[in-house]
């Protein structure tokens, strides 16, 4: 009797063309992002006395924080509506967007035995903190919802957008951790700069403060920012008090897009060396 055998033969190369992702594999192992995600989840919440209750303890202490300097002593304008809510509509956003690129930032270097010794789309790394922070903002999102209600804040039929809005803030995070995870495998010092850089970048996104505190001869220059359209349209959208700046969420989403596909393309430009330098 004649067994008949079929011999498989698996070959790993090096990408160089543009955008050059096999997309057919990201396909067929989506499970496995399933899984990166899942494990950041766990690992975050791993021996903690509070558990997840930090993802809404770190917004709200925040809020409570800079309502008393900003709001209070400061003073400064929020558009009409209470300066606590102001503030938190921004904060739930930001703190997504700081916890998700700090994690993917880092990602490729905290996984440095995953890259040395197992082959997987490397891509999925630095995109599966991006995906566990979205638990975060849901589970913060609880607080907004209640104060909105304390508040007498009713959101308008815009809120339909909300699912957008934070598609965008995904891709942005994705991509910026894309680029920096990158860079951060060759060069560590950006392990160091990316807490600075973030909390450089707070203070340059209406998170704090309304657009239009600047006036309007340098406030194009707040637009330049991809995170300015997604606040303002996140809190439009949640609080319903002024109609959606379509205009700065457009020109968000085109910067966003572009980061988003230039990180793919670099990465996938580097990723032949990173198990080499890791």
């Amino acid at each position: 009797m004649i067994e008949n055998t079929s011999d498989y033969e698996i070959v790993i190369r090096p990408k160089y063309g543009l955008l050059d992702l096999n997309w057919k594999e990201l396909k067929e192992n989506y499970e496995l992002l399933y899984f990166l995600a899942l494990r950041e989840i766990k690992i975050r919440y791993k021996q903690t006395a509070m558990g997840a209750s930090w993802a809404v303890l770190q917004p709200l202490l925040t809020m409570i924080i800079f309502t008393f300097f900003f709001g209070g002593v400061a003073k400064i304008p929020s558009e009409g509506i209470p300066y606590a809510l102001f503030s938190y509509s921004g904060l739930l956003l930001w703190t997504y967007f700081q916890n998700a690129v700090t994690n993917s930032g880092n990602s490729l270097v905290n996984n440095a035995q995953l890259l040395s010794k197992v082959y997987l789309p490397r891509i999925f790394i630095p995109t599966a903190p991006c995906l566990a922070c979205t638990v975060d903002y849901v589970i913060a999102f609880a607080i907004i919802a209640v104060m909105m209600v304390y508040y007498h804040f009713t959101p308008t039929v815009a809120i339909f957008l909300l699912p957008f809005i934070l598609l965008l803030t995904i891709l942005l995070a994705a991509g910026t951790g894309y680029w920096l995870s990158s860079i951060c495998v060759k060069y560590r010092d950006i392990k160091f700069a990316l807490p600075f850089f973030i909390q450089l970048l707070m203070f340059v996104s209406p998170v704090i403060y309304p657009t239009n505190i600047l006036g309007e001869n340098l406030k194009w220059l707040l637009f330049l920012n991809p995170l300015t359209g997604l606040i303002n349209a996140h809190r439009a959208i949640l609080l319903g008090y002024t109609p959606v700046d379509y205009v700065s969420l457009s020109i968000s989403a085109v910067i966003t897009i572009a980061i988003f596909f230039s990180g793919i393309l670099y990465l996938s430009q580097t990723e032949k060396y990173f198990a080499d330098l890791v």
